[in-house]
């Protein structure tokens, strides 16, 4: 394991290590990753459990799956990524120059991961990484000690320190690596803490990439098919037991149909992890809260809403000894409330009811642009109408989540929920400096307008900036 005490020595070493990686080097890298995942697939499941209480299947979609179909991507495209780009002059005066993008790696870049899926967003980062050529600093989460020691394994069976190093340890760890002068740094977390990152990256004119989170809109207009858009929220919030920055953190439905949503939505989580409080917290489909103090921050949540107004109509059951809370669905919230202020990371849903779709949209502008807006509809007129007023890093329709999976979109969000963007050839491009090459022809015209300026050069230059 890597301490604090030699983070200058292995920060230097892979500074020093400036051979370039080949095609084939970068390949032979995702390979080993690639087999060591299927070889250690138990032990991933293992702890993942083990910190988090995620069950078998969430662990193999989410992380396992995830990682693996990244890797396979970036080996399947990674010659084509890697191929410089020719671009054409966009102006006549340039016509015999030939132009392209060389893609370089950035050099030595930071990642720190997060807790809540802790191998997909620590390894996935990593893949695009090195398939850009990078050399790697590692930060996992300290709050899923297991996943943590078990990347930390993976790292230094597979990498020299001077390619890929990993540390573990606390939020003094992190800080003492971002004050070391990296290439790129890549922050998945809170936006308080992506706040942080970016002032220490600014000390050194690091560029940075920031993946964070906010409050994620859920639009169910009059229109939409309630039986679909409950399967899918099911589904949605409960992943994780609803830690993940995009899951659907609150609810903008039309009035017409709130009744009929809560009812089957009720139902559809009682189908498929228990009607009881006691039979969900058995439930070997649901998840634990990471840990107390995040467990205080929800349950905060809830006595906060319902002193102030707000009704549970659905769950509500904690036990903070089990880290576990029940999916919980709260009904007559108001804007207000600190539940509609605050991301809220975990199983609670509160539905707000609107009459008009612009009202809709007013609510969602009114608060930071969001790193997912979902919206189950059949009016095309409504659903152009929300694309065309409102902001956020990605837009799925009748649907929640799968834009993350879909590895040929561009992932992030916009300001306050993050900046830059990850997955697949957006990933290697995240990691690559996009470098401009420019090679002249013999004949250029730009030549032709270089000092003196006589009167032939004057009317050179006249006749460019007016045709060419």
């Amino acid at each position: 394991m890597n301490t604090t005490q030699n983070i200058d020595a292995i920060f230097e070493s892979q500074i020093k290590n400036t051979a370039p990686t080949t095609l084939e080097d970068r390949i032979d890298y995702l390979s080993s990753i690639e087999q060591w995942v299927e070889l250690n697939r138990a032990s991933i499941i293992e702890a993942h459990y083990s910190d988090l209480h995620k069950p078998e299947s969430e662990t193999e979609l989410a992380e396992i799956w995830y990682v693996l179909s990244e890797i396979k991507l970036a080996k399947n495209n990674l010659r084509k990524w890697m191929r410089p780009k020719r671009m054409g002059a966009s102006t006549l005066a340039l016509l015999t120059a030939q132009s392209w993008i060389h893609y370089e790696p950035r050099g030595v870049v930071l990642i720190i991961a997060p807790w809540n899926f802790p191998f997909n967003l620590t390894v996935g980062p990593l893949i695009s990484a090195i398939a850009a050529g990078n050399r790697v600093i590692i930060k996992p989460s300290e709050m899923t000690p297991n996943v943590s020691k078990l990347i930390n394994r993976m790292i230094n069976e597979l990498f020299e320190p001077n390619r890929v190093a990993i540390f573990e340890g606390d939020h003094k760890v992190a800080q003492s690596l971002l004050k070391y002068p990296f290439h790129h740094i890549f922050f998945v977390g809170s936006p308080s803490i992506g706040k942080i990152v970016m002032a220490e990256a600014a000390k050194h004119l690091s560029s940075i990439t920031l993946e964070l989170g906010g409050k994620t809109p859920t639009i169910i207009d009059e229109t939409a098919n309630i039986q679909m858009a409950v399967n899918k929220l099911a589904w949605g919030k409960c992943l994780n037991l609803g830690q993940s920055c995009i899951s659907p953190d609150y609810i903008l439905i039309h009035e017409s149909k709130k009744s009929e949503f809560i009812e089957a939505l009720s139902k559809k989580i009682n189908d498929v992890y228990g009607e009881s409080f006691e039979e969900k917290k058995k439930s070997n489909h649901l998840a634990r809260i990471v840990n107390q103090r995040h467990w205080d921050r929800l349950d905060s949540l809830i006595t906060s809403s319902t002193d102030r107004g707000a009704n549970i109509v659905h769950g509500g059951g904690r036990d903070r000894d089990n880290l576990f809370i029940e999916p919980t669905i709260l009904d007559s919230v108001t804007l207000e409330m600190n539940i509609m202020n605050e991301e809220i990371f975990g199983p609670l849903l509160p539905v707000l009811d609107f009459k008009f779709l612009d009202d809709c949209i007013k609510i969602i502008n009114q608060k930071d642009k969001p790193l997912a807006l979902y919206m189950f509809s059949e009016s095309k007129t409504n659903i152009k109408q929300v694309i065309n007023n409102t902001s956020s890093g990605g837009m799925v329709i009748n649907e929640v989540k799968t834009h993350f999976l879909n590895l040929n979109l561009p992932f992030g969000g916009v300001n306050k929920s993050g900046m830059g963007r990850c997955h697949g050839y957006s990933g290697f491009l995240a990691f690559s400096n996009q470098r401009a090459m420019q090679k002249n022809g013999k004949l250029s015209m730009v030549g032709l307008t270089f000092p003196p300026y006589t009167k032939w050069t004057k009317k050179v230059i006249e006749l460019v900036a007016r045709y060419f």
